[in-house]
């Protein structure tokens, strides 16, 4: 049963190995569930945050995930609406890596709320001068727009391109994608620049504080150009290690080095803006409040080396890497510079969540202190199990990379005749009686 469902043309590990692959991840995913259960069970006293420390390392890793997930919403941007054919070989790839972030970010915040019951209060009832309700709103919204992408990868299982209903609404859905495209553009640039301008407008932060630009503070723009700069890295790396992982090539280097171009690109933007901007706050916006700009620095834990690697280490050296044509060649630096772009966004939402709510802004204030409870950490590795579990399952049985059978045929890892006939939609693959089931099931639906 296992081998009819594996897409034609393409090898797959044997199922037992498959299942010794996917066996620590259920594990790690029952541990989540537990302590998920206790969380809202029991209560949020499992956590290690109060009403001081509202925000810990949920938040943190969900303004992660999320910058790292714009690769979905960035590459069909520049697949569907620029027409760079190039992303082609990676965009089924950003969808799935773009609906596991997501999926999984709102997973935690219905944790983190403590009420996931009440979520319906947010569109029932929403503050409409709260940029938290916009980015509920386009997050949900995003969401439904992943799902629907995410349609048609779920529909190139080979059994179910036999039923001619299934193929033709595939065919239909295909030709609608730019338009889901612009969507999710026009839905992810809001809700990633609410995310920044969030923390821009805590007049009662003034680490965080911004000026605006508009209607909107400085971080606004900030979060959306270093999400988009995030999102093709991410995607490198990611392909990077499913390559590893199943031993195949997946994807031809062009792509790779056009991914590490456009994240380079995006990259020199946000270094050059983010150093104006943190010049601007230095030198007008934390004075002009009362708080001179090295007293936030003044703490050995956030001393000005963070950040020095911030904008240097993490954002203008990989920046000039990726940029560099000679250097993306050479595959372990390109690599490299994309982990450091990767590591790059991962400090600037910790500073933005962690470091913010930790400095004092009061003089008899306290420095506040914090360590995430087990709790916490196995809520979030339950998003990590459930990510590596629906993206192997889609990987196994679904084509997630259209290059990927191509290059086997031209690594010698398939043959000229195997090659030919994945082509074809031959009966013979599939046993008469799941065809006959599943025509009669959407026969029955119709």
């Amino acid at each position: 049963m296992d081998k009819i469902l594996i897409p034609r043309g393409l090898q797959r590990t044997s199922f037992t190995k498959f299942l010794i692959w996917i066996f620590p991840w259920i594990a790690l995913l029952s541990l989540g569930i537990y302590a998920i259960y206790l969380c809202l069970a029991e209560g949020l006293f499992h956590t290690n945050m109060d009403n001081r420390f509202a925000f810990g390392i949920w938040i943190f890793l969900d303004l992660t995930v999320i910058a790292l997930g714009a690769g979905a919403f960035f590459t069909g941007f520049l697949l569907y609406i620029l027409r760079r054919k190039e992303l082609k070989a990676v965009i089924n790839s950003a969808v799935v890596i773009g609906l596991i972030c997501y999926s999984g970010a709102i997973l935690v915040l219905a944790v983190d709320v403590g009420q996931p019951i009440r979520a319906w209060f947010t569109f029932w009832h929403p503050n409409v001068h709260s940029m938290l309700t916009e980015v509920t709103f386009c997050l949900t919204c995003y969401l439904i727009v992943l799902f629907i992408e995410y349609i048609p990868i779920i529909l190139k299982n080979r059994q179910l391109r036999s039923i001619p209903k299934f193929l033709v609404f595939e065919f239909e859905l295909h030709k609608l994608m730019p338009v889901f495209a612009g969507i999710g553009t026009f839905l992810s640039f809001f809700h990633q620049g609410s995310l920044g301008g969030l923390f821009g407008v805590l007049r009662g932060r003034p680490f965080a504080f911004r000026e605006e630009l508009g209607i909107w503070p400085s971080t606004f723009f900030l979060f959306v150009i270093s999400a988009a700069a995030a999102g093709p890295s991410f995607i490198m790396l990611t392909t990077w290690l499913v390559e590893k992982i199943t031993r195949k090539q997946l994807v031809k280097p062009e792509v790779y080095k056009f991914l590490g171009k456009v994240s380079g690109t995006m990259l020199i933007a946000y270094v050059l803006l983010k150093s104006i901007d943190t010049l601007f706050w230095i030198n007008s916006t934390s004075p002009g409040n009362g708080f001179p700009a090295f007293e936030f620095y003044a703490t050995q834990s956030f001393g000005t080396w963070i950040l020095f690697t911030e904008i240097v280490i993490l954002g203008l050296i990989p920046a000039l890497i990726l940029l560099s044509s000679r250097l993306r060649e050479n595959r372990k630096i390109l690599l490299g510079a994309g982990f450091l772009v990767c590591t790059g966004i991962m400090l600037n939402r910790f500073v933005m969540t962690i470091q913010t709510l930790a400095l004092p802004t009061l003089p008899f204030d306290d420095f506040l202190t914090y360590a995430p409870s087990w709790e916490e950490v196995a809520t979030f590795l339950f998003v990590v199990a459930y990510g590596m579990l629906l993206y192997s399952f889609t990987y196994r049985y679904s084509v997630i990379f259209p290059q990927e059978r191509e290059l086997a045929q031209l690594n010698g890892e398939l043959s000229q005749q195997e090659f030919a006939d994945s082509g074809n939609a031959k009966k013979s693959w599939q046993p008469k009686f799941i065809s006959d089931l599943l025509n009669k099931f959407v026969s029955t639906k119709s």
